[in-house]
């Protein structure tokens, strides 16, 4: 029997070549058999619901199965997260929210877990807005930061609780300004806007998302951006830095995003992971909700992803500690001093 050729020796090497890869990828193809929950940690209409919904829907296109969206509130996002870890390992229960707040529960000791615990699938990156009802009489940032050194602990300052967006916007305004306010919270970032929309507080630090609407319908009166970047809102304008009139102000920009917690099976990561990296990536849905929103469209996954939430999971925890709110030091629970 003659000893096939060279050209035949690769030919064949090819073809097993390609039937490993196929074996391989079937092996690492998700295919959810029955509806995905994805716990979301706060009221409904809020800033991670929002983003959420919408990640969702494509999501569901990719997989070609439901995802069923669960609003749990309470705790400052903790008692949502705590129920997404406490699920069974088996990648259908999921949760959302702001990387910060996930990273700050063991420092308050809400909660048990730590950014290591979850695979982080970000979707966009949100910036907070001091806003104002418009009856108030603060024109612009200066004007409030005046007001609340000359009266403090009066001013109130609507919230969706000590993690929240809101709540470690002023966290940074205070250290940067000297202010002291009385913080009211509420489940979430929406009814801490409408709270200021109605008048029943002066003023939010929620986020650019959350406040929109209020903002482009006249409702609410945008004094500035909490970070050294000014925000273009579609509809509105230029909503500006505070670091105009806070010489030196900056924050970490704030990313969100869908959670799973390790320990599922890791075609689901796999599977995950591609469509992130593949589909979200280029989705015009979610593209158009940060347009319009005021959001930053910026899909990371793996990594990039955990490399990007450092920042602010850092600040946050750390900020958190020094105004007394946090149980524990942040550098005993992995997070070291920024």
């Amino acid at each position: 029997m003659s000893k096939p050729s060279f050209a035949g020796l690769a030919r064949r090497a090819a073809v097993l070549g390609a039937l490993t890869l196929a074996t391989t990828c079937v092996f690492a193809q998700w295919k959810p058999t029955r509806p995905i929950n994805l716990i979301v940690p706060w009221a409904a209409g809020g800033s991670t619901d929002q983003v959420t919904r919408v990640a969702a829907l494509e999501m569901e296109k990719a997989l070609g199965q439901t995802i069923v969206i669960v609003n749990q509130p309470g705790a400052s996002g903790a008692i949502g997260t705590k129920s997404a870890l406490d699920a069974p390992k088996d990648g259908y229960t999921w949760t959302a929210g702001a990387a910060q707040d996930l990273g700050a529960y063991e420092t308050l000791g809400s909660l048990k877990t730590r950014m290591a615990d979850w695979h982080l699938f970000l979707s966009v990156a949100n910036i907070q807005v001091i806003g104002v009802n418009p009856s108030s009489p603060y024109k612009d940032a200066k004007e409030l930061i005046e007001a609340m050194k000359a009266k403090p602990g009066k001013i109130t300052v609507a919230t969706a609780g000590v993690t929240s967006a809101g709540h470690n916007a002023m966290d940074f305004i205070s250290k940067a300004t000297g202010v002291k306010y009385r913080e009211v919270s509420y489940d979430g970032g929406n009814p801490a806007v409408v709270a200021t929309v109605s008048g029943e507080t002066e003023v939010t630090t929620q986020l650019a998302v959350e406040q929109a609407d209020m903002i482009r319908g006249k409702r609410l009166r945008a004094l500035a951006t909490v970070s050294d970047k000014p925000l273009e809102l579609e509809g509105y304008g230029t909503i500006p830095a505070l670091s105009t009139q806070v010489p030196g102000f900056s924050a970490p920009p704030n990313y969100f995003g869908i959670f799973i917690p390790k320990g599922v099976p890791d075609d689901v990561v796999k599977t995950v992971t591609k469509v992130w990296d593949e589909q979200i990536a280029k989705s015009e849905a979610l593209m158009k909700y940060a347009r319009q929103r005021g959001a930053l469209f910026n899909p990371l996954s793996g990594e990039a992803a955990q490399e990007a939430v450092k920042p602010a999971v850092q600040a946050n925890a750390w900020n958190l500690f020094a105004a007394g709110k946090a149980k524990v030091s942040p550098d005993t629970v992995g997070i070291p001093k920024p």
